[in-house]
């Protein structure tokens, strides 16, 4: 019993700290600093060179191993933001060999950037009907539902996510976001409980704090945005999914002129495999629509 009733005085005390806050006033933004735009990678543009060799002097390989050098040069093109060439050879690669569960995730994703919902929906689908147990169609059909407005069936793919690894920082968080979308109160409690729960000294977790209120904007940007960076992250890694989260913070205090700085700050660190990156303009159009929606009355 000793457990539990701190547990819920913790709970108690992130959510009147989130009370406390209120909307912000931007003033965060006086203190930003813009991180170096991260530099393509020159190993996966050397890989790409000897894929091409090999495709362009092997025309005789087997279909299935076409497939596999189609998907992967797809994957480095899209590693390097060259979206519309790793859509070309994802397509190719199914023509070979139409199980690369793989190459259905990415287009998946891809069809979530351009807001062609519906076929992304088929593409997760078809990639959870070949490997039920792949480890990110289930958040990536999740995603597609949230910015289709899905609420419900966002909902349902972020919970089976999130149980599956509940000590996961972004897991809870993209819960939060759609959970928020029923219902702020309902949310941040089921929020709260879960930091409690299952949290740790994992970085991510102090994203769950800012969404509580628990860090204040500037105290996160002047200390927190940068804590424990590993060797093997880059500041522009770790900057892409602070302006990310930053931004959707500001849209649920209704401030869609920050949350619109914050958006393109998100999309200038150029970490283009990050779902943060992926997904920040489908959040800036949504911000500017909300500003001229508010212009417009």
């Amino acid at each position: 019993m000793k457990i539990r009733f701190g547990a819920l005085a913790l709970v108690a005390l992130m959510l009147s700290a989130c009370a406390q806050t209120g909307p912000s006033q931007s003033a965060a933004l006086t203190n930003l600093f813009v991180v170096t735009p991260q530099a393509p990678d020159m190993r996966y543009q050397l890989e790409i060179a000897k894929l091409n060799e090999i495709v362009a002097r092997d025309m005789e390989l087997p279909e299935e191993s076409q497939a596999e050098l189609l998907y992967r040069r797809g994957s480095l093109y899209d590693a390097l933001g060259l979206v519309t060439l790793a859509r070309i050879d994802f397509n190719h690669a199914l023509e070979y060999n139409p199980r690369l569960a793989d190459a259905y995730n990415y287009l998946g994703i891809h069809y979530t950037q351009l807001e062609e919902f519906n076929y992304a929906y088929e593409m997760f689908d078809g990639v959870l009907e070949l490997e039920p147990d792949h480890p990110y169609a289930t958040l990536n059909r999740g995603v597609n539902a949230y910015y289709d407005n899905r609420i419900d069936l966002a909902i349902d793919d972020f919970t089976t996510f999130y149980e599956a690894q509940p000590d996961d920082p972004y897991r809870v968080i993209w819960l939060f976001l759609a959970e928020v979308e029923e219902s702020h109160e309902a949310a941040r409690l089921a929020l709260a409980q879960r930091r409690v729960e299952h949290g740790n000294t994992d970085w991510g977790w102090s994203l769950v704090d800012l969404m509580l209120g628990a860090i204040d904007e500037q105290t996160f940007l002047k200390g927190f945005a940068v804590r424990d960076l590993k060797p093997d992250e880059t500041l522009a890694e770790r900057m892409c999914e602070t302006y990310f989260y930053l931004g959707k913070l500001k849209q649920m205090e209704g401030d869609f002129q920050a949350a619109s700085v914050y958006f393109r700050l998100a999309m200038s660190t150029n970490v283009f495999m990050f779902l943060e990156y992926r997904y920040a303009n489908l959040e800036l159009e949504r911000s500017k629509q909300a500003i001229e929606a508010a212009s417009a009355k």
